[in-house]
């Protein structure tokens, strides 16, 4: 009797599941998932043991130097964990972090990504990986290997299930779009049978019946082999063709679809559009881990064979063959078309006896994204590529100024009709991600005004590519109208409130995120932001209920651990917030502003050598951070180490030449070492920074006397003797007495 226990959660209008338990379809095509639980496929997520997580002694080390962190795999018994921490001056172990390692994404084939689950039911992504090249290596995941990383905060998004695992159960109402990637109980463990033949539940019933024909058994599941070469090849591309995993944005679902709702035989379009550097760019020629569909349709055998040379031609996705019998399969592939060519070349002389038709024109490389892995290249190319394909190379960076800038053109599908949908999404890939945002802004603008039935998220993204522009009335009016269109989109709520309280409209900020704190009220996101609009108007007691309410929702995060910690700081509860600072830290240990928080609380309670350890921390993250060499410098003025103070002060001014504080503090520090010529061009530019600053009206004075140019300085000091401060009053009398009289 066929069973369907634990089936996925596709439902049909009545409620019911359209999907088949995974493991039903082994009961009557028991050779065929026999030999697919084998492929990498098969085996694309899965729980830990012995095998999968390869701890030699129940240990295994890695040093990050870049963030200054120890990696370490452990097993204690049955449980595998991932381990962080770093070390202090003393050699002691600090902002030790320690997850379950809970489920594993990839075969082992190129790598093993670790990951544990939170009590909210969402999977973070664990730092630490593990890679088959080199016969298996500890290393950093991609986007990890750099001072400043994500840490254990990255979260698996449904983007990324959707490719790695069979369909998962989610909650109800997460299937729009911006929701919280939460999995409920049980999780599927592989791409199971059903992501390339559909919901399996009325073949199985049917072959249950005992009373279906052979042709209602077939027709009640899809055969891809039935389908169009297009159709049967969309099957292989909603997870193998990404342009690339660099910003850009490779692929956006579309809104009116959930994560989960394709099915094969349908029109990926109609749920995924494709997107790609702009062509004239210099990125034509990437490789990276998941675009074999990518370099093949650039492959001039694919574009000469006008649809006939498909995934298919090579591969058997039920049993993929290994070694010897792997090249002998593909050879035969190629032989299909190349045998006759083939035979004559070898008989002339010109081409090899040997029959690896893949060892050379479609070799292993190092892969771009992910340079601890080494993947076959799909782009069938004549001649081998010169060089060592195999060569170690480091991970590449593409943020801020290294991301890619410039147009986002739609890849897939290219003969998508002009339509409102394609303008829409293909204007909204220019600014989703920054590539293309001035000229994507107007775009997309225009775009909005010709088809005002869009949905409210354009508008929200609208609304965020404008803030990014500096554009803050226009910004809050995208907002309001993606509010209008669907008043429960709560990141437009977050981006409207930010931006208000960014104005200085404090009022109207509280206001937005009260609503929508009480519209959600379990989103950490939202009590964080209402707790810094509360800190805006000077409420600490309800920005640190606001903070602790974040906190208590996602202890992952970092930013309410830190907010709490400064507003509790501003409420004199240094010992409360220097715990919140240090947890921040814990979590993300390279979060520079909770550093330089936690070093001015530590400066002020006289901990000197700490807080000059948590300074010297954040300048190593952020070394042009002009306040950040400020503050320090105040430290180590109320350390008496001026010499170093002016240091630091001078890299400030490096970094920010308007910064009148640090002119001020300079311009103090060389008069208080009797260097008034060195002082006075930083009096000067007090000066003309602040010129009503009656403070810097008297220092300029006194520097230019004490450079003997009393005649200059009378003026400055006559007018500091007028100044409504007595001090200042007092101080210009006293030096117009001095120096009037020389």
């Amino acid at each position: 009797m066929l069973t369907t226990a634990q089936a996925p959660p596709r439902t049909n209008e009545d409620g019911t599941s359209e999907y088949a338990a995974p493991r039903t379809c082994a009961q009557c095509h028991a050779r065929i998932a026999e030999t697919y639980r084998l492929t990498g496929m098969g085996r694309s997520f899965s729980r830990p043991n012995a095998e999968n997580v390869p701890v030699a002694g129940g240990r295994a080390e890695y040093v990050h130097e870049p963030s200054e962190s120890t990696f370490q795999v452990l097993r204690r018994g049955s449980r595998f964990l991932q381990r962080r921490h770093q070390t202090d001056a003393n050699g002691r172990e600090t902002n030790v972090m320690e997850k379950e390692i809970d489920f594993i994404i990839g075969s082992g084939n190129h790598a093993r990504t670790f990951l544990s689950l939170t009590p909210r039911k969402t999977l973070l992504e664990l730092p630490l990986g593990w890679y088959a090249d080199k016969g298996g290596e500890w290393a950093m995941n991609p986007g990890y290997d750099r001072p400043d990383h994500e840490g254990f905060r990255r979260e698996i998004s449904y983007d990324c299930m959707s490719c790695h695992n069979g369909y998962p159960r989610i909650p109800e109402g997460n299937k729009q779009a911006f929701a919280e990637p939460v999995y409920l109980d049980p999780l599927p463990e592989g791409i199971d049978c059903q992501r390339c033949h559909g919901p399996g539940k009325k073949h199985v019933d049917l072959a249950g019946s005992g009373k279906a024909t052979r042709e209602q058994l077939r027709s009640a599941i899809v055969n891809p082999a039935k389908l169009s070469r297009e159709r049967r090849e969309e099957i292989c591309i909603q997870c193998h063709l990404e342009t690339t995993s660099f910003p850009l944005p490779n692929s956006l679902l579309r809104y009116d679809r959930g994560p989960f709702d394709y099915r094969p035989g349908e029109p990926l379009g109609n749920y995924w559009l494709f997107f790609d550097h702009a062509p004239g760019t210099g990125r034509e020629d990437k490789f990276e881990i998941v675009n074999a569909v990518y370099r093949l349709r650039q492959s001039r055998c694919f574009l000469q064979s006008k649809g006939v040379l498909e995934c298919s031609t090579c591969h058997n996705v039920h049993d993929i063959p290994r070694g010897e019998k792997a090249a002998k399969q593909y050879e035969a592939a190629c032989r299909k078309c190349h045998g006759p060519d083939f035979a004559q070349a070898v008989s002339s002389g010109k081409h090899t006896t040997a029959a690896d038709c893949a060892g050379c024109h479609m070799p292993k490389r190092r892969t771009e994204d992910v340079v601890h892995a080494v993947a076959t290249d799909h782009l069938i190319q004549r001649h081998k590529p010169e060089g060592d394909l195999l060569a170690a190379r480091p991970e590449r960076q593409e943020q801020g100024s290294t991301a890619y800038r410039g147009e986002v053109a739609l890849y897939y599908p290219a003969d998508l009709p002009a339509s409102p949908t394609r303008e829409l999404y293909t204007s909204l890939a220019q600014v989703i991600e920054g590539s293309n945002i001035q000229q994507g802004t107007e775009r997309l603008s225009a775009a909005l005004q010709r088809f005002p039935f869009a949905r409210a998220e354009f508008f929200f993204h609208w609304g965020e590519a404008l803030r990014k522009s500096g554009k803050t009335p226009e910004a809050l009016k995208a907002y309001a109208e993606a509010l209008r269109r669907d008043p429960k989109l709560v990141v437009a709520q977050l981006g409207q409130g930010k931006t208000l309280r960014q104005a200085g409209r404090t009022d109207e900020a509280v206001g937005i995120m009260e609503r929508a704190a009480e519209a959600v009220p379990k989103n950490a996101a939202v009590w964080n932001e209402l707790g810094l609009a509360y800190q805006s108007q000077g409420r600490m007691p309800d920005a640190v209920r606001a903070f602790t309410r974040a906190v208590s929702l996602n202890v992952d995060l970092p930013e309410p651990h830190s907010n709490l910690g400064t507003a509790l700081l501003s409420s004199g509860d240094r010992t409360r917030a220097e715990a919140e600072l240090r947890e921040a830290i814990r979590i993300q240990p390279d979060y520079v502003d909770a550093h330089a928080n936690l070093a001015n609380l530590l400066a002020g309670t006289g901990a000197f050598a700490e807080a000059r350890r948590q300074f010297e921390r954040a300048l190593r993250l952020r070394p042009n951070d002009a306040t950040l060499r400020y503050d320090f410098a105040v430290a180590l003025g109320r350390a008496q180490q001026f010499d170093e103070a002016r240091v630091q002060l001078e890299a400030a001014l490096k970094s920010d030449a308007q910064f009148s504080a640090a002119h001020e503090l300079l311009a103090k520090l060389l008069i208080a070492q009797n260097q008034p010529t060195t002082a006075l061009p930083h009096y000067r530019e007090w000066m003309r920074l602040e010129p009503e600053s009656e403070e810097a009206t008297l220092g300029l004075g006194r520097a230019l006397a004490l450079t003997g140019a009393r005649e200059a300085a009378m003026p400055y000091l006559t007018k500091a003797a007028a100044s409504k401060s007595a001090a200042i009053r007092e101080e210009a009398a006293r030096l117009l007495l001095e120096f009037g009289s020389r």
